[in-house]
C-alpha cells in the first residue's frame, strides 16, 4: 500500500528539482557543488533536491558505479511507487467481484417474489434513498424529471451532492429538467447550482406552487417522499402510475417560468405572482404554516409577506384581507400592485 509519506514526498517535489534531475541525467552522477554551479541554486537546495528525488525513486544508486547516483525514467519510478497500490486495487476488485457474485445468487429468488412489492417499493431511510438514486442515475439513458419544493431551504451541501450526480448524467447527454418554487430564485445555493448545471445543459423553471417532491428516471422509475417522517422514499415502477406522475410534471412545466438569477422585470413578475398566490390562499382560509409549505418558503418569510399584504390592503384579519382582495378583483387573475420581494 502507498503510504501517506510517499504521497507527501511526491507532492513535495520542487520546480528546482527538475533542474537537479536533468543535470544528474546528463552527467550520471550527483555532484552537489557542480549541480549548484550549473543550475544557479544553492548547494543546500541542490542537496535537498537530491534527497527528494531519491525518495521518489527518480534518482537511484547505480549498482555498477558505487556510490554513484543515476537518474531513471519517470515511468520506472512511478511503476515502483505505484506497484503496492495497484496490488491493493486488484485485491479490492477481487473482493468486489466476490461480493457481487455471492449476492447475485439471491437474484432469482428476489425476482420470483418481486410481484409482491416490485411495482411499489419502500426505502426506509435516507441512506437507502441515496444509494437508489445513485444507481438510477448511473443507469439512466435518456431523461430525468425533477420537482423540488422548498426552493429557499435546500442547503449548499445538498446542492453540491446533487450537482455531482447531475453533472455525470448531463455529460452523458441525459436531458434533465427541474421544477422549483419561485422562492428558489432568491436562494444563494439554488442560484449557484442552477448556474453551474445550466451551463452543462440542465433546464430549470419555477412556479408559485408545486405538487410535491418527485424524481422520475426515463419515465420508468419514480421516487416520491415517504410520509412517515423517516426521510425515506417510495419507488414506483408501475407504468400507469409513472405515466400519470410524468403528466402532472409536464402540466406544471408548461406553465412554469424559466429560471434566471437576473434582476429586473422577471423577478418583479415572480414577486407579484407569489403575493397574488398568498392572497388567494388566505382567502381560502389556509393557516400561515400551510401557506409557507405551499410556496416553499420559511414560516418567518411567509408571515412577513402576509403582514405586508394585510397592511397594503388595510385588513385587520386574514379573512378580511381575502375579502378585500376579492372585492378589488385581485383574485380574478388580473394584475395587482402587490409585489413584496421574498
Amino acid at each position: 500500500m502507498v503510504s501517506n509519506d510517499t504521497l507527501d514526498d511526491v507532492q513535495g517535489l520542487q520546480d528546482s528539482d527538475i533542474a537537479v534531475y536533468g543535470w544528474v541525467l546528463e552527467h550520471g552522477t550527483a555532484d552537489v557543488a557542480a549541480i549548484a554551479a550549473a543550475t544557479g541554486i544553492s548547494p543546500q537546495s541542490a542537496a535537498a533536491g537530491i534527497r527528494r528525488l531519491l525518495r521518489v525513486r527518480l534518482l537511484q544508486g547505480s549498482p555498477d558505479r558505487p556510490p554513484g547516483i543515476c537518474a531513471v525514467a519517470p515511468e520506472t519510478a512511478a511503476a515502483q511507487l505505484a506497484s503496492p497500490l495497484e496490488a491493493q486495487i486488484r485485491d479490492r476488485q477481487r473482493q468486489l467481484a466476490g461480493i457481487q457474485r455471492e449476492l447475485h445468487r439471491f437474484a432469482p429468488s428476489y425476482e420470483r417474489h418481486r410481484s409482491r412489492f416490485g411495482a411499489v417499493e419502500a426505502l426506509a431511510n435516507v441512506q437507502l434513498v441515496r444509494v437508489a438514486l445513485n444507481q438510477a442515475s448511473e443507469h439512466c439513458r435518456k431523461e430525468v424529471l425533477t420537482s423540488q419544493p422548498g426552493g429557499g431551504s435546500r442547503a449548499s451541501e445538498a446542492m453540491e451532492e446533487a450537482l455531482v450526480r447531475d453533472r455525470a448524467m448531463l455529460e452523458r447527454g441525459i436531458r434533465l429538467r427541474t421544477l422549483y418554487h419561485h422562492t428558489a430564485r432568491f436562494n444563494g445555493p439554488s442560484q449557484a447550482y442552477v448556474a453551474a448545471a445550466s451551463a452543462l445543459g440542465g433546464e430549470y423553471r419555477t412556479v408559485h406552487e408545486l405538487f410535491g417532491r418527485l424524481i422520475v428516471f426515463d419515465r420508468e422509475t419514480a421516487f416520491i417522499p415517504a410520509q412517515d417522517g423517516s426521510w425515506g422514499a417510495i419507488v414506483i415502477r408501475e407504468p400507469s402510475i409513472v405515466a400519470y406522475l410524468c403528466e402532472v410534471f409536464e402540466q406544471n412545466w408548461d406553465r412554469a417560468t424559466p429560471f434566471t438569477t437576473a434582476v429586473g422585470r422577471q423577478l418583479v413578475e415572480v414577486s407579484r405572482e407569489i403575493d397574488e398566490t398568498i392572497v388567494r390562499l388566505l382567502a381560502a382560509g389556509l393557516k400561515d404554516e400551510a401557506v409557507a409549505r405551499r410556496l416553499g418558503m420559511s414560516l418567518r418569510t411567509a408571515r412577513r409577506h402576509i403582514a405586508d399584504i394585510m397592511e397594503e390592503l388595510g385588513a385587520g384579519s386574514r379573512f378580511q384581507a381575502g375579502f378585500r382582495a376579492s372585492a378589488r378583483g385581485l383574485l380574478d387573475g388580473a394584475p395587482t400592485e402587490l409585489a413584496t420581494a421574498p
